[in-house]
């Protein structure tokens, strides 16, 4: 696990040679500046690449996982000196690899990362299909003037790019391009239309992320291009299944014990982030098993189940939310180490714009200040890895919110699926009921119906659309002209529509929505790499691995989700229960779901209060140029003496938006009429002193 940063100087821009600000030792400071911004993720090395001209270069800084020996610093290069390489990440399997690769590669570490390289040799561009694992990375081939920007099946790791001066920069994280000259700019269309949660853009103008299985190919110094070598499928909903439940609760139990001792492996400590939820009690539980079977927890080759540390957020217990109680039964009945983290009110108000500033993302919820808060304890604890429960839910259809699109449409691949369509009001009401106290709540559904002519009626994103409704300013209706949902819609590939159209299940198509929208650019981001490795943790989610996900999106509709005609309910992730009953306590086993959310109800004047307080000013708002401060203010209002769900969150993203206006001196946007001012960049003002 590790950063990195890359740039190409594209055939348009000038020599870099006869660059005065950007010759060759311009260059170098730019890239070890760049790392400086992310060198958190990287405590161990740091290395850098450039072309003999310049054009080209490379920067990465290393958390040491696997082979803590200086052989497994980056970048890599093969032996003629022309393929140069640098990964952020883990990837499995790896020994397997580089001994059927040994004959035609001469590997100089025992580094996982090595194989990028050697596979590469062998299989050209296609080499991406081979790797297994969470990773980003860019590869140079000389002979070629190839560039290569990667990023693993789900989005677990991070990938940016923009061209400033005519260079395409690639980086972990958007901050990395500041020290290039980057002036960051907001784009308000995007921020009104939301393409920031689920397309390439971000919220900024010119830069994008590389999408989940996507990469950014450039050749010959041309503009980049981005192609897909990976994505989520799903089966013709009009074909029966051909296993049994035991069948597949035998096949899900195997894939996931098989994902979980590919990411035990580590030269370092290794522990569990445990909630009282299924998903991190079965990773817990499994963990456990195969410490028990004899295979070592990381570097530790003990065997003793009580060196197992398991790591839970313990909210207060007035907020209703606590799960601390649970994770603790579950951590006795292990036998392992338990360590509850405490996160109160001032923790989440003193570690708010951190979060923010980290992973450049803002989000209506407090979770990943908690998760920030786990990250030190386990850091405190001697751990490098962390294993996670992330990506369960959008495999298993974890998510009350997935109920609707279920009920669309009979199960027709699943012989024994309930009659949807015998009582379909009753079903609904049911489906309601278990909506309202999921994880959006109790949101509108969508009113758009061509946007639902396109997805199929399948009512995910439409709620997603609800979750932050900031106001903005009346100009800014001028230029942004579609709704949310179907500027989603519209940014699907024609291959997508048309399956969910004719092919997949309605309930599949909320999956993938999900998965493209909010698992990738949310909780991967706040629960996930770019939280944990503040505190350099490498997180690994054993869920989200293809090999499982790939059977998983196989399973018929009616074995994820399944109706209790005698308790009248659902039993969400039914297979998964199943496959993961002799891991987990029968408390664990038998209790419905309860969405990860943190607080929303806070008192006036109280530490929450006062840091939005602070945030949220008349003259703050207006600097960001696109906000109504009437509005806003009205929402803050509504948020401490209503306690309004709704109005909190969307408070709490104007704040993150002010932070992350302040932390990247985003010049303000206005209407092309009308001039205001700008932040100072207080996030990075030694950095801009040096340009």
């Amino acid at each position: 696990m590790c950063g990195l940063t890359a740039f190409l100087a594209l055939r348009e821009s000038p020599s870099c040679q006869h660059d005065e600000m950007m010759g060759a030792q311009g260059l170098k400071s730019k890239i070890n500046d760049s790392l400086d911004l992310i060198k958190h993720r990287g405590p161990d090395a740091r290395g850098q690449w450039f072309s003999s001209d310049y054009r080209v270069g490379l920067g990465h800084v290393r958390l040491s996982i696997i082979d803590l020996s200086p052989a497994g610093n980056q970048p890599f290069h093969d032996r003629d000196d022309t393929i140069h390489a640098v990964v952020n990440g883990e990837l499995y399997d790896y020994e397997r690899i580089k001994a059927e690769l040994a004959d035609e590669y001469d590997f100089k570490s025992k580094s996982d990362c090595e194989i990028v390289i050697a596979l590469y040799k062998r299989y050209g561009e296609s080499f991406l299909s081979h790797l297994r694992g969470e990773f980003a990375l860019v590869l140079w081939d000389a002979k070629r003037q190839l560039l290569i920007a990667a990023r693993d099946r789900y989005g677990i790791k991070s990938l940016y790019y923009t061209v400033v001066g005519g260079r395409l920069l690639v980086a972990t994280e958007m901050k990395c391009f500041l020290p290039f000259g980057w002036k960051p700019e907001w784009d308000v269309v995007n921020l009104r239309e939301k393409g920031w949660t689920y397309g390439p853009q971000m919220y900024f103008k010119g830069v994008h992320r590389v999408g989940p299985g996507q990469y950014l190919m450039s050749q010959g110094f041309k503009a980049a291009q981005v192609k897909t070598y990976w994505d989520l499928n799903y089966p013709d909903k009009h074909h029966i299944y051909p296993h049994s439940e035991a069948e597949t609760v035998a096949r899900v139990r195997k894939l996931l014990l098989e994902s979980l001792q590919h990411r035990l492996r580590a030269d370092v400590s290794v522990g569990v982030f445990l909630s009282g939820g299924l998903d991190s009690s079965a990773i817990a539980g499994m963990t456990a098993h195969i410490i028990r079977q004899g295979q070592s927890l990381g570097n530790d080759a003990s065997g003793k189940i009580s060196n197992l540390s398991c790591f839970t957020v313990q909210l207060e217990k007035d907020s209703g939310l606590d799960e601390s109680d649970i994770a603790r039964r579950t951590a006795e009945w292990l036998g392992v180490d338990f360590h509850p983290v405490l996160l109160d009110e001032q923790t989440i108000a003193s570690r708010l714009e951190d979060t923010v500033w980290h992973t450049e993302t803002p989000i209506p919820d407090v979770n990943g200040m908690g998760r920030l808060a786990l990250a030190e304890s386990a850091h405190a604890a001697g751990k490098r890895v962390i294993l996670t429960g992330e990506g369960s839910d959008e495999h298993f259809s974890g998510y009350a919110d997935f109920l609707w699109s279920y009920l669309l449409e009979p199960d027709h691949a699943w012989a024994s699926s309930p009659d949807i369509m015998a009582e379909p009001k009753k079903m609904r009401k049911v489906a309601d009921e278990l909506i309202a106290n999921g994880f959006l709540g109790a949101l509108p559904r969508s009113t758009d119906a061509e946007a639902a002519r396109k997805l199929n009626k399948s009512s995910v994103f439409p709620r997603l659309d609800a979750v932050f409704q900031p106001p903005f300013q009346q100009w800014v209706y001028k230029y942004s002209h579609n709704r949310p949902e179907m500027s989603f819609a519209e940014s699907l590939r024609d291959k997508v529509l048309a399956n969910m159209a004719t092919k997949w299940h309605p309930l599949n198509s909320s999956q993938y929505q999900w998965a493209k929208c909010m698992l990738a650019n949310y909780i991967l981001r706040y629960l996930g790499d770019n939280i944990d490795m503040v505190y350099q943790i490498e997180s690994r989610p054993p869920f989200l691995d293809h090999h499982l996900t790939e059977y998983v999106n196989q399973i018929p509709p009616s074995l994820k989700i399944k109706y209790d005609p005698v308790k009248k309910t659902f039993r969400e992730k039914h297979i998964l229960r199943e496959a993961m009953k002799p891991f987990i306590t029968e408390e664990v086993y038998n209790r419905t779901k309860q969405p990860y959310v943190g607080p929303t109800k806070y008192k006036r004047k109280g530490p929450v209060y006062k840091i939005l307080k602070r945030l949220v000013t008349e003259t703050n708002v207006e600097t960001l140029g696109f906000l109504d401060w009437h509005r806003v203010q009205d929402d803050f209002v509504r948020a401490f003496r209503d306690h309004d769900t709704l109005s909190f969150k969307n408070t709490l993203m104007v704040a993150q938006l002010v932070v992350l206006g302040k932390r990247f001196g985003v010049k303000t946007a206005e209407d092309p009429q009308k001039a205001l001012p700008t932040f100072e960049n207080t996030g990075s003002v030694m950095l801009r002193s040096r340009l």
